[in-house]
């Protein structure tokens, strides 16, 4: 199929296929024009590549995570990579809990040495 075709079934645009192909995410044949041609299979990739970004993953880590996807199917290493992964996330959003309670002590402490009716001064560069 041609690259409008697999943008439409795909629902992503051609500017985004055109993109995954030069991250190395997704590969077509050319034609002796140099049209791009896609195998039925690459509506489910790009499906799965969609997934993955809505996750919030890299495309340098899906190019990693690619090669355990064999013919549409989950591999047993895709899972533990994804679950690798996950784990990442969860320290992420443990560090920004912690920032975020460190900020609303900051924000306590102010609020009870608060002067009011005093505007913030604005520093000047020289």
């Amino acid at each position: 199929m041609r690259v409008g075709e697999l943008a439409a079934r795909t629902g992503v645009s051609v500017r985004a296929l055109r993109y995954y192909e030069e991250q190395n995410l997704l590969s077509a044949e050319r034609s002796p024009s140099g049209q791009r041609h896609y195998h039925e299979s690459a509506v489910d990739r790009v499906q799965l590549i969609q997934q993955l970004y809505a996750a919030g993953l890299s495309s340098k880590t899906i190019v990693e995570l690619m090669p355990c996807v064999i013919d549409g199917q989950a591999t047993p290493a895709l899972l533990k990579r994804l679950a690798a992964e996950r784990e990442h996330v969860d320290q992420r959003v443990t560090e920004l809990m912690r920032a975020r309670d460190r900020l609303d002590s900051v924000i306590t402490a102010a609020t009870g040495n608060m002067l009011t009716g005093t505007p913030c001064r604005r520093e000047t560069t020289a």
